[in-house]
């Protein structure tokens, strides 16, 4: 399976994720190209090189016309914007997500609902262009499956539309919630709203570098001097074998006094800092009390995240910390076009012999809401295409 690994050594922006990704592959021309499609014109991308500290990086700018002026807009105007443009299917869906998830964060933050959120500094031209552009990008580079390093702390005050605000930003905050930090206390915007709605959407963990083999690397430049190299950095390749016996930590504790309501965020929270699994079982303890054990599967590296996860998420006093290994099968992913748009099929192969296939159930879910369909008629449409070899990557063998 193609990796993407989001070092965000310096945080994350959206100009420096454009950058990160060009320098890693994606053609700039192209990327123009798509942005085109969006129909919303008034702006330019200059895309050159410079240096961030030691390090030479892609530096991305959306430059605006003299005559045009940022637009506040409301979620609905720019999800209809998207709608309409001429892009794939899966670049539009990933860039309302991120869109969406923004709107919820800001109206939160706000005291309002995602729909009344006026759009300021997020809805503004280059914005739109870093986040569709973002899409586009990993459109480009093979939609690779996205894991992202923890951010860095900072601090400090900015001022937005709404005022003086601190540093993270509320937004952010209130994004990467149950994602995991690390301590660097940086004065200054490290990672914007923008930047973190990007990240959180299109990750599908956060911890270590993976076990995989480098194809490229790409440096996106960020604007601002910290007396560090500003930049992210992006590294791109293919997973080590999955047939290979991988070490993995399981973490468990039992619980008997937590409200049941409260194991959803928990889980949540422990997927967000990179937990490979989690999962509850319904256990008898001591003085004939029902309970709950909550066991967890996550990289040894994670071990200490994980457990602070939690120790903050549950009534539990104590944790047992086990290692174990685990033999898994190949990975990667095919998509196929159905009438309810783009579904990914997870792969499970074997020494190149597919063992197991199977729609993604976040894809089907999506697309079940969006088109008001049972669930089961869009997965077993994805299923049946995929049999008879219709999905893009059966198409270009």
């Amino acid at each position: 399976m193609k990796i993407a690994y989001f070092d965000c050594f310096a945080g994350i922006s959206g100009d420096m994720t454009l950058g990160a990704l060009i320098g890693a592959g994606a053609d700039a021309d192209h990327l123009r190209k798509g942005l085109v499609g969006l129909g919303m014109g008034g702006f330019s991308i200059e895309v050159g090189r410079r240096m961030t500290g030691p390090i030479e990086a892609t530096d991305v700018r959306v430059i605006l016309d003299d005559h045009h002026h940022h637009h506040h807009r409301r979620l609905h105007d720019i999800l209809e914007m998207i709608r309409g443009a001429n892009l794939s299917d899966r670049v539009k869906q990933t860039a309302e997500r991120i869109f969406k998830r923004l709107a919820e964060a800001e109206g939160k933050v706000h005291g309002s609902s995602p729909e009344e959120v006026h759009f300021h500094e997020v809805g503004a031209v280059d914005a739109i262009v870093d986040i569709v552009g973002a899409a586009i990008c990993l459109e480009m580079l093979g939609w690779p499956k996205v894991v992202a390093g923890p951010m860095p702390t900072f601090h400090g005050y900015a001022k937005g539309a709404h005022g003086v605000f601190p540093l993270p930003a509320p937004a952010t905050a209130e994004i990467l919630r149950g994602i995991p930090w690390r301590k660097l206390d940086i004065e200054g915007e490290l990672v914007t709203p923008t930047g973190a709605a990007i990240i959180r959407e299109i990750a599908a963990g956060f911890g270590p570098l993976p076990a995989m083999t480098v194809e490229s690397i790409g440096y996106g430049a960020g604007k601002s001097d910290f007396g560090i190299p500003n930049a992210l950095r992006v590294m791109i390749g293919e997973e080590a074998a999955g047939a290979e016996l991988q070490c993995v930590t399981v973490i468990e504790t039992n619980i008997d006094d937590l409200n049941p309501q409260f194991y959803e965020t928990a889980m949540e929270r422990l997927f967000a800092a990179g937990a490979l699994d989690v999962f509850l079982t319904p256990i008898q303890m001591k003085k004939n009390r029902p309970g709950t054990l909550l066991s967890v599967i996550c990289d040894p590296d994670l071990t200490e995240a994980i457990a602070a996860v939690i120790l903050a998420e549950t009534s539990t006093f104590g944790i047992r910390i086990s290692r174990w290994e685990r033999l898994c099968l190949d990975r990667r992913w095919e998509e196929v076009v159905t009438e309810f748009g783009v579904i990914r099929i997870k792969i499970g192969e074997r020494d190149g012999r597919v063992i197991t296939a199977s729609p993604e159930y976040e894809d089907c879910k999506r697309a079940a809401i969006e088109h008001g369909a049972p669930i089961r008629r869009v997965h077993e449409s994805a299923a049946a295409l995929y049999k008879t070899g219709t999905s893009s990557a059966a198409k270009n063998r």
